[in-house]
């Protein structure tokens, strides 16, 4: 790369930073990439952390030691969050969504690359403060999610099917309870997806009852793999007592009406857990 002067440096930082969440960048890597003296590299560090943080990007954590560096950390502020929740609110509170049976059509929403992206970041912002090693989620549509949360985290995704796919190897396969039907079903993972010890955040669009949830949570014990935390896009309080407690939500939907199509949805759980992030990043 040409020698930059310091407005370019800075544009091209913030670019790539942005572009490697939770990696650390060495100052040598910066200033041979300016052809810059190290010092000068710190200063210009200082405003893009600055800037982060003022404008609700995330921040920059400084890495000390010979194979230190700096860390971008995606985060949300409060006013884009609240903003991002009543959005997805709108869109999912429309009559037209209602399908017979009383469930519901999500596929423009899940399908479109600007809101997953939009939603992976609120996720990631709401992980800020725990270490993640891969996200685990169930074949189809919580795919997207899935892969848009772990773009932010700088890990790998992990797939769970109801098949046995010849192009996986071997898999490791469990029996589970469907929360909303009581059926009996099956779900596999490839044995070389998680390794063992992993810290794994779950991820999924929709949670009734959660077993789903629970039977994903019941596999990872199978790769004697640690739960870090559970995902929702949208919850649903039709069902009182869920098959999982503790999890993070974006929606909640408190009553579909298919006579008169109407669909009540408010704000999930996230809100409150961004706050909590928060209040640790003040008291450290």
């Amino acid at each position: 790369m040409k020698k930059l002067k310091r407005s370019g440096r800075l544009v091209d930082m913030t670019y790539f930073l942005l572009q490697h969440p939770h990696e650390v960048i060495s100052l040598t890597h910066f200033a041979e990439r300016y052809q810059s003296a190290k010092s000068s590299i710190s200063e210009d560090l200082v405003i893009v952390k600055d800037i982060f943080e003022d404008e609700g990007y995330g921040s920059l954590l400084t890495i000390p030691g010979a194979s230190g560096g700096v860390k971008y950390i995606p985060k949300v502020g409060k006013e884009e969050a609240v903003e991002l929740v009543n959005t997805i609110i709108d869109q999912l509170a429309v009559s037209d969504r209602i399908l017979p049976g009383g469930y519901l059509y999500m596929m423009d929403v899940l399908g479109s690359p600007r809101f997953n992206k939009a939603v992976g970041r609120l996720f990631a912002g709401a992980l800020a403060n725990k270490k993640i090693d891969a996200v685990l989620t169930v074949a189809t549509k919580g795919i997207p999610l899935a892969y848009a949360v772990a773009d932010y985290l700088n890990v790998p995704v992990s797939i769970i099917r109801r098949d046995h796919l010849v192009t996986e190897g071997s898999m490791v396969s469990i029996n589970y309870v469907s929360g909303s039907s009581n059926r009996i079903q099956t779900m596999t993972l490839a044995r070389r997806s998680i390794a063992p010890g992993a810290r794994v955040f779950i991820v999924d669009d929709f949670m009734k009852a959660g077993g789903t949830i629970r039977g994903m949570i019941d596999l990872l014990a199978e790769f004697e793999a640690e739960l870090v935390g559970i995902g929702v896009l949208v919850e649903s309080v039709e069902v009182e007592e869920k098959l999982v407690d503790e999890y993070i939500s974006l929606t909640r939907i408190s009553d579909i009406n298919v006579q008169e199509r109407m669909i009540k949805v408010e704000a999930g759980n996230v809100l409150d857990q961004l706050a909590s992030i928060t209040k640790e990043d003040n008291h450290s």
